[in-house]
């Protein structure tokens, strides 16, 4: 069984994927920023969890929950960077304070989880380094300037990335998910076509894992639409984007 570390392991996706992973034996150092939400999950599983309690956008605190990791481990054999937010940016509000936010978690929290992560995984068996994208990469959408562009460059940087790690034999998959029911998700204001649970989106990445693909995307009909209108010529995703876009508030 593999030595895990989960990112964002207190809620979501993350929550349900450590539930999933300890059930089937693996050690998971479950991340979060705060202890108290994984306790139901230490106490269920003590001898195969480990806390690495730190926020990922300060590269000191992941510093320290990647040299916890090393004292109680020695190494990494699966790493998943899942942590993440979302914010959506109002129209006529544009806010920079809030691209930075959310870019501040979603690039450069896991380029620091990266950075502490790779020196763990080379000391592994059979590596594999997991990250969660979104499939809003394929298709720019109303409101969600900075949420998209954080997870296009997150795609960028692990396809990227991806050829540099193959020479070391650390395999590298790239998930995006479509609507997955989430703390996160549940303050959206507006329909999410094809959402899924939490429980059904870690069981679909826990059984796929195995295969180590590439890439793993979810659900089919939906991602493969979104692939699609992505494809289509720039002024007809315009035309696209203003049907869909809201009107601006005062």
């Amino acid at each position: 069984m593999s030595r895990c570390w989960l990112t964002g392991a207190s809620s979501g996706i993350g929550a349900a994927l450590a539930q999933q992973l300890l059930e089937q034996g693996h050690q998971v150092a479950l991340g979060a920023r705060q202890a108290e939400n994984l306790a139901p999950l230490t106490a269920q599983f003590p001898q195969q969890t480990l806390l690495a309690i730190g926020d990922i956008s300060d590269p000191r605190q992941v510093a320290d929950v990647a040299a916890h990791i090393e004292r109680s481990w020695g190494g990494l054999d699966l790493v998943i960077l899942n942590a993440g937010t979302c914010e959506y940016l109002e129209p006529g509000h544009f806010d920079p304070d809030l691209v930075e936010r959310v870019v501040r978690t979603n690039l450069t929290g896991v380029s620091h989880c990266l950075h502490a992560a790779l020196p763990l995984l080379r000391r592994g068996q059979r590596p594999h380094l997991v990250v969660i994208g979104s499939s809003v990469s394929w298709l720019a959408l109303p409101r969600a300037g900075a949420y998209g562009a954080s997870k296009a460059a997150v795609r960028y940087l692990i396809e990227s990335l991806r050829i540099d790690l193959v020479n070391e034999g650390i395999d590298v998959t790239l998930i995006s998910p479509g609507f997955v029911d989430t703390p996160l998700t549940r303050r959206n204001d507006f329909p999410m076509p094809q959402i899924w649970s939490a429980e059904r989106a870690a069981r679909h990445i826990v059984v796929r894992l195995p295969k180590r693909p590439l890439e793993i995307n979810f659900p089919g009909v939906f991602t493969v639409v979104l692939r699609l209108l992505g494809a289509m010529p720039v002024r007809w995703r315009l035309k696209l984007g203003q049907r869909l876009a809201r009107k601006q508030q005062d």
